[in-house]
């Protein structure tokens, strides 16, 4: 009921939107960006044409909430809004966003539009952008705030509350983290913690010592990883000598497990990575899906291959072909299968290096069951279906089907951990890859069965 009313409410957005913009009513769109929350009108825009969206955004730059609003757009739409904006325009854009978003979006930028915009920002501008810019696209450190305050650990309780009030600009103030005189981070308070202690409690007695923190070269995924696990509200970033940096927060961690479940998800299904594939134009979605496609072309040219070794016994047991379908589906389904589950244990941290071989075990074994199982069916299903064909039928196909399963289990199920242990991205493994080997590895052993035990009949 909540989605229908979301998505309804969004419908009726989006038409008085449209209706407002088709008259260029600009007073009444004005005052509707302001009474719109700054993510409903990110999302917004993904239903606006070109000509709508730069209208909307030159309102939105003049008239709302910039800060809020640019981070929440979707890359590609903000990329292609800012291509016919002057270097001017967009070092003031920079000015009121953090430096974390200006980092992200002078990435977005051509070179030497990027190198204009730069050579207009201050010299302190630059090097905060260029800091940003040194860390990994998908670290903590590209990610955190640095717009964060630290008290020392001798203050007392009602001073560490009277300086809170004064910090407007900092970020997620919902823990205070505690230094020593070196400006080490020793320690974390929640502000529960804090207004319910005694005034002249020093924060060195309430804080809590073991902090659990990241460096700036953490991927991003391991910073949502422990965010998760541990329910935090935000992370703190310190360097190798443990100085605070900064922190990174719950709702942008949010956006990183949508993100990284989305690139996996687009990887199982073999169809890139890129997040906003969606909103890509139809040539350039074409190139980003066709290589992945590739590697199943290929697939099926050596699955030809095969076929066409074992051309003298098709012609003489025709009922072969017709079970060739089912053997290298029902493989490339359980191998897929299997991966996937790898591939999300891998992600939430179930499967590490200590129990993997208790997990490519385990999977061997539901795989052997359902071979087994599904070896029955389609073995009984072939014996009396082709009274006609040779008598050993029956067992060649069920024999196939089990040790194809058994073997895309394996497949499915090893591939995504030596990705990890390759330092490669597991997903990867769910895609054309598994199926295509499956497809290959399922004709080539279903005919050598079949080669055997039939001539051996």
């Amino acid at each position: 009921m909540k989605k229908e009313l979301f998505e309804h409410e969004i419908s009726i957005l989006r038409d008085t939107f449209r209706r407002l913009l088709r008259r260029h009513a600009k007073p009444n769109l004005i005052k509707l960006i302001g009474k719109t929350h700054p993510a409903d009108l990110a999302l917004l825009f993904r239903y606006f044409n070109d000509e709508e969206q730069r209208f909307l955004f030159d309102l939105i730059i003049q008239h709302g909430d910039l800060e809020d609003f640019i981070p929440e757009m979707d890359e590609s739409i903000l990329a292609n809004l800012l291509e016919d904006k002057s270097p001017e325009l967009i070092v003031d854009l920079l000015r009121k966003l953090d430096s974390s978003d200006r980092a992200e979006i002078l990435n977005m930028l051509e070179e030497e539009k990027a190198t204009a915009v730069m050579n207009l920002l201050h010299l302190e501008e630059v090097e905060e952008v260029e800091e940003f810019l040194a860390y990994p696209e998908d670290s903590a450190g590209a990610m955190m705030y640095t717009d964060v305050f630290a008290l020392h650990e001798d203050t007392r309780a009602q001073d560490a509350i009277m300086t809170l009030q004064d910090q407007e600009d900092a970020e997620m103030v919902f823990y205070l983290y505690v230094i020593d005189d070196d400006n080490h981070l020793v320690g974390v308070i929640s502000l529960r913690d804090l207004v319910t202690t005694p005034p002249e409690t020093l924060l060195k007695d309430i804080m809590i010592k073991h902090v659990h923190s990241v460096r700036p070269e953490t991927d991003q995924e391991e910073v949502a990883r422990i965010v998760s696990r541990y329910n935090y509200l935000a992370v703190p970033v310190v360097d190798k000598e443990n100085h605070l940096l900064g922190i990174v927060t719950v709702d942008d961690v949010v956006d990183v497990i949508r993100e990284e479940a989305t690139e996996d998800f687009l990887q199982m299904a073999g169809a890139g990575k890129d997040r906003e594939i969606l909103l890509k134009p139809v040539m350039e979605e074409s190139k980003l899906r066709f290589p992945w496609l590739f590697a199943t072309w290929i697939g099926g040219i050596g699955a030809s291959f095969i076929v066409s070794a074992f051309g003298l016994l098709l012609n003489e047991v025709i009922a072969l072909a017709a079970f060739m379908p089912i053997i290298a589906g029902m493989g490339g389904n359980i191998g897929t299968q299997s991966s996937a589950i790898v591939v999300r244990g891998l992600a939430t941290g179930r499967i590490d290096f200590d129990n993997y071989f208790k997990v490519i075990f385990k999977e061997l074994r539901v795989g052997l069951l359902l071979g087994i199982a599904y070896g029955l069916l389609l073995g009984l299903f072939a014996h009396y279906r082709y009274i006609d064909a040779p008598p050993l039928l029956g067992v060649a196909v069920g024999t196939s089907i089990c040790i194809t399963m058994l073997l895309a289990t394996m497949m499915g199920t090893a591939m995504p951990i030596l990705l990890r242990k390759l330092n490669l991205d597991p997903a990867i493994a769910t895609g054309p890859f598994v199926t295509t080997s499956t497809d290959i590895l399922g004709v080539a052993n279903y005919f050598l069965i079949a080669s055997f035990l039939l001539h051996l009949g």
